[in-house]
């Protein structure tokens, strides 16, 4: 048998400091009364050791619960009269460690709940602990939590800068993490130039600051440290170089789509040459651009988008169809309205309802009007080929190589898209001889009628000493990023409900 004293202190060994002096089993939580041991104690203010007791008080608290049960602690503390003159008069002693003051929760149970807290923040919190045998409501989980002390972090040699959604469209924020370590530094309000700035200006020691194509914060990071290396992150190159990519590819629609089903004709394809004319009528005779739009009534934007086509023929858009449940049927329909061009649609449908098609009528009248059936290939959308053109081609498969490939052949143009891609890809591995490289590239695209290339590079010129630094030094936005990442998850947790100095706080405790 073991002894009753040895299975106390063994169950609560983390309450060694204190005496106890009865355990009760109350069914749904244990009770445990204690006291302090007899030492004297220290004076909080002067430090002299007493043993003077003036009277005594109780403290209950709760603690780390035992047998999925509450535990309940019922501590009887001293009130010590200081010895020393002029020095305050008692003073209650306390438990380094185990207690603190105007706590109702012991240190190693405070612990737990802010583990959790931390990781659930409110309600959710509450459920899991309500679990644990720790009964806590949610405006006392998210007390803990912004009660938790804040990592204190020095301005990093390396910053990155980056923004996210309070509110998409309405409300942003800023993000600041040490690029080398990826510790989060601070959650700015907002994203306007002169709270970076003032930030900045506070936190003196940035060298180098990693950011996106932002010209607001490019703005706050001249004013406030002339002197430091603004980098251009490389994903967001490779993304604005994506943009242009999808633009071009749609712009050389009847090229690579001359073999599918035919262009976007009718009413709205007429429209289209016809504006596509008047704009570069008013355009030859010398009008500008805004003049253009005001004649024609159309937004400035969209004069752009006309005067970029050197043909009508680029204004024209391959079809762009969704998957749908006929798919796998179109060889078969193709084959029947080959042998009977006649055929019924009636008969059609009943034929591939046969074979497992669980459409409509409506749907497979939509399919064969829209020419779909008697195509050579399957329309594809702009934004797959987009999608093939920007992959490596070692990471794609036979078929979608070999597609890759025939669309790239297309015309002359779209054989120098490839070739720009791929020059522009080998740039992203960082290099001191970068920056010369992209001075060729750059004279490469230009020479070539790829006018939406021809704008990602007077962005590149307009940026070009952060574009340069980001293609030469090893420094990237990813760690930033990846916060922003996570961010998204702690909004969906709390359902976008959560205030900015809550979403802070638990961002900077992540």
């Amino acid at each position: 048998m073991i002894d009753a004293t040895v299975l106390v202190s063994t169950v609560f060994a983390g309450l060694s400091p204190l005496i106890v002096q009865d355990v009760a089993d109350e069914d749904r939580a244990i009770r445990l009364r204690m006291r302090t041991p007899d030492h004297p104690g220290a004076c909080p203010d002067c430090g002299t050791t007493t043993s003077r007791v003036h009277g005594y008080h109780q403290r209950i608290v709760a603690d780390v619960p035992v047998d999925a049960r509450p535990v309940v602690l019922e501590v009887r503390v001293r009130r010590l009269v200081c010895a020393t003159a002029g020095c305050r008069r008692t003073f209650r002693e306390q438990i380094p460690g185990l207690l603190r003051r105007y706590q109702r929760r012991t240190v190693r149970l405070a612990t737990q709940v802010a583990a959790v807290v931390k990781e659930l923040a409110g309600r959710a919190a509450a459920r899991t602990l309500q679990v644990m045998a720790i009964p806590v409501t949610r405006f006392t989980a998210l007390r803990m939590l912004l009660a938790l002390p804040l990592p204190l972090a020095a301005a990093p040699r390396v910053l990155g800068v980056d923004d996210f959604a309070l509110r998409k469209g309405d409300v942003y924020a800023t993000i600041l993490i040490d690029v080398e370590t990826n510790q989060r530094i601070d959650v700015l309000p907002g994203r306007k130039a002169e709270t970076l700035t003032d930030w900045l200006r506070a936190h003196p020691g940035v060298e180098v600051v990693c950011r996106d194509g932002s010209t607001t914060y490019a703005q706050a990071i001249r004013d406030a440290l002339p002197d430091a290396v603004q980098v251009s992150d490389r994903w967001h190159l490779w993304n604005g170089l994506g943009e242009a990519v999808r633009k071009e590819v749609g712009a050389h629609s009847s090229c690579w789509a001359q073999h599918g089903p035919p262009l976007q004709d009718g009413k709205r394809a007429a429209t289209t040459l016809e504006r596509w004319r008047q704009v570069h009528e008013l355009i030859d005779a010398g009008v500008g651009l805004l003049e253009t739009a005001r004649r024609l009534q159309l937004a400035l934007n969209t004069v752009k988008r006309y005067a970029r086509a050197s043909e009508p023929e680029r204004m024209r858009r391959a079809p762009q169809y969704r998957p749908t449940l006929v798919d796998p049927y179109r060889d078969h329909l193709r084959a029947r309205r080959a042998e009977e061009p006649a055929i019924p649609v009636q008969t059609l449908l009943t034929e591939i309802k046969e074979l497992g098609y669980t459409g409509s009528q409506n749907l497979l009248y939509r399919y064969i009007n829209q020419g779909r059936v008697e195509a050579d290939r399957p329309t594809i959308s702009a934004k797959r080929v987009t999608r093939l053109l920007l992959s490596n081609p070692d990471k794609l498969t036979d078929a979608d190589r070999e597609l890759a490939e025939r669309l790239s052949s297309s015309c002359v143009e779209m054989t120098v898209l490839v070739t720009a891609i791929r020059d522009f890809a080998a740039l992203l591995k960082p290099d001191p001889k970068n920056d010369e490289r992209l001075d060729t590239w750059i004279l490469m695209v230009r020479a070539a009628d790829l006018p939406h290339l021809h704008s990602f590079c007077t962005g590149l010129d307009q940026d070009r000493a952060a574009v340069e630094a980001g293609l030469t030094l090893p420094h990237h936005n990813g760690g930033t990023e990846g916060v922003n990442n996570k961010t998204k998850m702690i909004k969906r947790q709390m359902y976008g409900r959560a205030g900015f100095r809550l979403l802070r706080h638990r961002i900077l405790l992540g």
